[in-house]
Formats: structure tokens, C-alpha cells, sequence
């Protein structure tokens, strides 16, 4: 987020691009880059309000390339008529391939919001103990192309997750609402990783440790791990919380309370119980891992 010298208005950035999806979808993979991108603005408070991509591909002479590329562009199109944020500008990066080997059809979406007040800003992390956590959205079993099939299944396989156009651009006014109404002290979007990485984060940007129950009838591993679309875990006052659910209640977002933060302890009920200081050690020390070098 940047703040526009001499006045109160920030703008806040955000890009994402999801190469897993695209390759095994690149319609939804399109589609997720722009709603995520949107969704990661949104929650700062910020309206989304334009987009710039980069579309990625191998050789365009080759149908099976060009029929991926046109795909991309199609979703593109799918999500921004449906947002309201025009294109304004971009690049394509064709030709990415050696021998018969190919790079991943990729759509790499960067979105611009507007926040009118930079002081409504909405952090990411979970600022204080005695919050309210909450998960605005819906859960399903959705494990296509997620970092879990990846990272403890070993495959990159399925369908990804499902993407309701409406139902995200729903989520978003209602987080600009939110944020313009200070009933939300944090917001968090759920994507890479699902819940579970969306809470970790949260407790590790903020400092705080949290305790919180799934209870959505599905097995722990699809309710933490699950990349559904259109989530966001909050932190609510207790004396906002009221508000919020009715708020949610008019532009029909799901709204589920989790439990509450605090301590120093991350814990999922039945699942997780760990430190938010082992949290953050795993956080920081698996971008060295990935890349062979020590922490």
C-alpha cells in the first residue's frame, strides 16, 4: 500500500498468479489470478479498481499452446467484466519452451485498489489477543492443484478449485464496506495453502497465537487445506461483531465464527496445537529449504 503524497487516499497493490491451476485449467487458473489479486486488495480495505497482467505460454504454433493461451485471455476477460476492472495494460511472453518441453501457461495478475483514507487501512495480521476470528466464505472439498496435493501428495493433478464470479465480487464490497465501517481489526485472504496457511500467517505477521474450531462437518485436512475460492479469515472486535454479521447477511456472505486470538500458542481443535514462534521458524526457513540452503 502507498500513500498519494498530500492527501489521505492510498493505493494499495497486489499480485498473483497461480501456475499450478493454469496448467491443469488455464480458463480457472486465469480466473483465480484475478480474483485472488482482487481479493488481496480488497481486504486491505482498498476497491478494486484496474488490472495489468503478464500472459506466459510456450509457442503459439502449436494448437495445443495456442488453444492454453486463449483460455488465458478468456478468463481474463470472464473476471474483469465481472469486477468492473478494466485491463489497462500488460505483456505476453510467448515462445517459452526447449525441445519438446514447455513452461506452464501462466497468468500473472497484478490489480490496483483505491483507499480513500489511508488510516482505515486493514492490517493482515492478527493485531491484539481477544479478537473474534472468523472465516467469511464457504469450505469444500477442493484439493485440486493445491499446495497439499503438491507439496505431501506429490502430484499436481485434479481440477482446481471452483470460482464463483458473483460470490467473489459479493466478498469484496463487502470488505471495502467492512474496512470503510472499522468493524474488521484483520483480514486475511485464504488462497496457497488454504485455512491453515491463512491463520499462520496471520499469527505470525501479527504476533498472536489463536484457538479455533473447524466445525464445517468436513475432514480436518480438506477444512485446513482446501484452496476454495472467495475466503478470508478476520479478526473482529467483540463489539463489532453484530454489525459484521449483519453486514454479511446483506450481501450474502457466509459468515462463520472460528474462535478468538491470543496467547502463545497457534491451535486448531483436534489438529493443531504448535507455537506461533514454530510457526514462524517453519515460515522463514522454507524458501532456503526449497532453494538447498541452510535457513
Amino acid at each position: 500500500m502507498i500513500r498519494v503524497p498530500g492527501t489521505l487516499k492510498a493505493v494499495a497493490i497486489a499480485t498473483d498468479g497461480n501456475g499450478r491451476y493454469a496448467s491443469l485449467d488455464p480458463y480457472l487458473g486465469a480466473v483465480h489470478a484475478v480474483a485472488e489479486a482482487a481479493r488481496n486488495v480488497a481486504v486491505t480495505g482498498a476497491r478494486p479498481l484496474a488490472i495489468t497482467n503478464c500472459l506466459n505460454a510456450g509457442n503459439p504454433e502449436r494448437p495445443e499452446v495456442m488453444g492454453q493461451f486463449e483460455e488465458l485471455v478468456r478468463g481474463l476477460r470472464d473476471a474483469c467484466c465481472a469486477f468492473g476492472t478494466p485491463v489497462t495494460g500488460g505483456n505476453v511472453s510467448l515462445y517459452n519452451e526447449s525441445g519438446a518441453s514447455a513452461i506452464w501457461p501462466t497468468a500473472v495478475v497484478g490489480v490496483l485498489g483505491l483507499l480513500p483514507d489511508y488510516r482505515l487501512r486493514v492490517p493482515s495480521g492478527f493485531p491484539r489477543a481477544g479478537l473474534a476470528v472468523y472465516l467469511a466464505g464457504e469450505t469444500f472439498p477442493e484439493l485440486g492443484g493445491s499446495e497439499f496435493a503438491e507439496a505431501v501428495l506429490g502430484v499436481v493433478a485434479g481440477r482446481p478449485p471452483a470460482v464463483d464470479l458473483e460470490r467473489e465480487r459479493r466478498l469484496q464490497v463487502f470488505l471495502v464496506e467492512a474496512a470503510g465501517r472499522t468493524l474488521v481489526a484483520s483480514a486475511h485472504d485464504c488462497s496457497d495453502g488454504g485455512l491453515a496457511v491463512a491463520l499462520a500467517e496471520a499469527a505470525i505477521l501479527g504476533g498472536h497465537g489463536f484457538a479455533v474450531a473447524l466445525g464445517d462437518g468436513l475432514p480436518a485436512h480438506l477444512s485446513l487445506f482446501s484452496e476454495s475460492a472467495a475466503r478470508v479469515v478476520l479478526g473482529v472486535e467483540p463489539e463489532a461483531e453484530e454489525a459484521l454479521a449483519e453486514l454479511a447477511a446483506e450481501h450474502d456472505v457466509p459468515l462463520r465464527r472460528l474462535g478468538e486470538t491470543g496467547g502463545p500458542r497457534a491451535v486448531v481443535e483436534q489438529a493443531v496445537d504448535l507455537t506461533v514462534e514454530e510457526l514462524r521458524d517453519a515460515w522463514s526457513s522454507a524458501l532456503p529449504r526449497l532453494l538447498g540452503a541452510s535457513p
